[in-house]
């Protein structure tokens, strides 16, 4: 059930029904249902490593690159996050057998 108010409703006090239902949920059991299943243990701990896999795929070091002014006013073009930018560029060029051609 889905329940929609606004800020202004959401800031006034609950009725005393409202408080009702509230107090009554709380006895009340969860139960998992196609959006929130139940996780046997062992799918939870799937779960876990593959996430610790993902991570630290994700993670990223520091490096020091020397570019030439106007390449880096080119990358500083592209805005916030030029950096995360340029990481993407350099990768593809390095996935791409021309490019690596070109530039060597």
């Amino acid at each position: 059930m889905t329940i929609r108010k606004t800020y202004a409703e959401m800031m006034e006090p609950l009725t005393d029904e409202e408080r009702a239902e509230i107090e009554a949920l709380k006895d009340i059991e969860p139960r998992p249902d196609e959006d929130s299943p139940a996780y046997s243990l062992e799918e939870l701990r799937e779960m876990k490593r593959i996430t610790e896999e993902r991570k630290a795929e994700r993670n990223k070091q520091s490096v020091t690159l020397r570019l030439s002014p106007s390449a880096l006013a080119k990358a500083k073009s592209l805005g916030k996050g030029y950096t995360s930018i340029l990481s993407r560029i350099i990768e593809n060029a390095l996935n791409d057998p021309e490019s690596r051609r070109k530039s060597l």
